[in-house]
């Protein structure tokens, strides 16, 4: 006789809820939104099917059906008319991202929580993200300067929360410092903690327009590292990060699980561009069951331990799970 026989709670789609470990609901997505500065309609991006650079309509149209659809949230980036070496239109209070920030939260209040991206590749020249030194190298500290500048002037203009995404040594700490000091004690910061040098983000640098020549293997994470991972996150906690994110996603759930065990704050992971782009080639050519495959997606991050995804899907799995 068989004493264990798993398969009795498989047996019906009823049991196999009731034993389910992993959920997926809509206030766990947060969807990344792209603007283009001076658009009038949307911009379709070739590589990511299905997304696109907002005019500031669809935009504000896009995020007001996320508040309607329950989504945990918006990232908001943003694409400008015009870039320099020091990314100046990042600080501009009336720039294309922070006036975004503005139309958005003025639209959804609190309906919705507005992230920003707090970066400076969308608005360099040379596509880094930070400004260089007098070698070409990025300069670090100089960076996190105008990353504190940057997170005031996001936070004034409405951002709930800011996602320092440029893997500078000590940015977290000097955004909390400069935010508090500016009297934005209650914002949000979302830091990118173990950000990797990763292929999967081609599709992204079409999204955003990028300007990038070389790598950024020299402040992004190699690949090989997992105890890596985890160091940024502890760090980025201590210096006063609210959630840690690892990024990409399913290249590195060892690390999203990883980094879950090690923090007590949310743990968020993002479910990138290239990622995205996979599972829409491979259904486009009818390889692969695209509903499917987007909730086992989903599923795995939250498997491996993500308290929240940011997602392309986000909208489209939101209008599923209701």
């Amino acid at each position: 006789m068989i004493a264990r026989r798993p398969r009795r709670l498989r047996r019906t789609s009823g049991l196999r809820d009731l034993v389910a470990e992993t959920s997926l609901r809509p206030e766990q997505l947060i969807a990344p939104l792209f603007v283009r500065e001076g658009a009038l309609e949307p911009v379709a991006i070739g590589s990511m099917p299905g997304v696109v650079q907002h005019s500031r309509a669809t935009l504000v149209a896009a995020a007001n059906e996320a508040a309607e659809l329950g989504l945990g949230g918006v990232m908001l980036f943003a694409v400008p008319e015009t870039k320099d070496a020091a990314g100046s239109a990042a600080l501009a209070e009336d720039g294309i991202l922070n006036a975004a920030i503005g139309w958005v939260k003025s639209e959804v209040g609190d309906d919705l929580t507005v992230m920003s991206d707090l970066c400076l590749d969308e608005f360099t020249d040379h596509g880094h993200c930070g400004v260089l030194d007098a070698h070409g190298a990025v300069d670090n500290d100089a960076t996190v300067d105008i990353y504190a500048q940057m997170a005031v002037v996001q936070a004034s203009a409405g951002a709930d929360v800011v996602g320092p995404s440029g893997m500078m040594d000590g940015q977290v700490a000097a955004i909390r410092s400069a935010l508090d000091t500016a009297g934005h004690t209650d914002t949000v910061i979302l830091a990118y903690s173990a950000k990797y040098a990763s292929a999967f983000y081609g599709p992204f640098r079409e999204a955003v327009d990028s300007s990038l020549t070389g790598d950024r293997r020299t402040y992004q994470q190699d690949p090989r590292n997992a105890r890596e991972g985890v160091l940024e996150a502890v760090l980025d906690v201590e210096q006063g990060a609210d959630i840690v994110m690892v990024k990409p996603a399913l290249a590195y759930l060892d690390v999203i699980n990883r980094v879950r065990s090690a923090v007590d704050v949310p743990v968020a992971a993002y479910n990138v561009s290239g990622e995205y782009a996979m599972v829409e080639a491979a259904a486009a050519h009818g390889w692969i069951d695209r509903e499917a495959a987007i909730a086992e997606t989903l599923m795995s991050i939250r498997r491996a331990g993500a308290d929240m995804i940011l997602t392309y899907w986000a909208h489209e799995a939101a209008h599923w799970l209701r």
